[in-house]
């Protein structure tokens, strides 16, 4: 039993540098995340003014000036969609087929905020458990210096994994809600385009 112990204590001790090492890299992927996401954001904001109004007041006669309204230099997701939407002759097939891509694509968008938010609480507290047993071991021999040291590491790697999940989670509300949107905004156009393809015919 004591040879079984050792080892998990060997393995266990094992996982703390790539623990460590990984919660950094999620911490630097967060900040990229939160610059992305301003952007995202103002960008979405933008598109927002310019185009809310003309979506909630669209009829038969107003999708030219939709389309004219939609921005040129814009590659988002959203702005992507709607132009395929208003280009492409309207069908009820094509319409289903472009939002699920479109759900698809937003999902993929929203992956690493998932991520984020889940690992960073798990990397952080297998750091802290890890380094938490040479701290006790320190405690009990006397050893002061050691177990601050280790006391560091449990704290850093918990408020690390912390901050990495509030970011991931943050982001990933936000951006919930913005597809939520787009779709339902995506959605009401196809039905229009089809109405109006319908009553032509």
């Amino acid at each position: 039993m004591e040879i079984i112990s050792k080892v998990l204590f060997w393995v266990a001790n094992s996982l703390l540098i790539p623990d460590i090492i990984i919660l950094l890299f999620l911490f630097a992927r967060s900040l990229l995340l939160i610059g992305g996401f301003y952007n995202q954001y103002m960008v979405k904001r933008k598109n927002d003014k310019a185009l809310t109004d003309k979506i909630k007041n669209l009829n038969y006669s107003s999708i030219g000036l939709l389309k004219a309204a939609l921005p040129q230099q814009d590659n988002s997701l959203f702005i992507s969609y709607m132009r395929d939407l208003l280009t492409i002759p309207p069908s009820e097939a094509y319409s289903d087929f472009l939002i699920s891509n479109f759900e698809n694509e937003a999902e993929k968008d929203i992956s690493l905020s998932k991520l984020l938010a889940k690992m960073g609480p798990v990397l952080g507290l297998i750091g802290t458990l890890i380094a938490m047993s040479p701290a006790l071991v320190g405690l009990s021999t006397g050893d002061i210096s050691s177990m601050a040291y280790n006391m560091q590491v449990v704290f850093a790697t918990t408020v690390v994994g912390l901050v990495v999940s509030a970011v991931g989670l943050v982001t990933l509300q936000f951006k919930q809600r913005w597809y939520a949107c787009d779709v339902n905004n995506l959605d009401y156009v196809a039905r229009i385009l089809i109405k109006r393809e319908e009553r032509e015919e």
